[in-house]
């Protein structure tokens, strides 16, 4: 299991209440369930219309549990912005 960081931004960050916050996870889904879990309600839904990066990396159409995590690394969560 790595221990990392989840950045949010935009809607996400108001629908989870902080900026940031560390993960322990061995994969983007393991990390996105328990995100969901300590954040029930709008985040959920947000989660269903944002891309990620990790590690400054695309996701893309990757399924979530492919996606391992490193130690200290970094997730961000992207909502779909206007204009961009």
């Amino acid at each position: 299991m790595a221990a990392g960081t989840i950045r949010y931004w935009a809607a996400a960050k108001a629908a989870a209440g902080t900026a940031e916050e560390p993960y322990a996870a061995t994969t983007l889904a393991e990390a996105l369930d328990a995100a969901r879990t300590r954040h029930p309600g709008e985040l959920v839904r947000v989660l269903l219309r944002c891309s990620f990066l990790v590690d400054g990396a695309p996701v893309g159409a990757r399924r979530h549990e492919t996606v391992r995590l490193a130690e200290g690394g970094t997730v961000e969560v992207l909502p779909p912005f206007a204009g961009g």
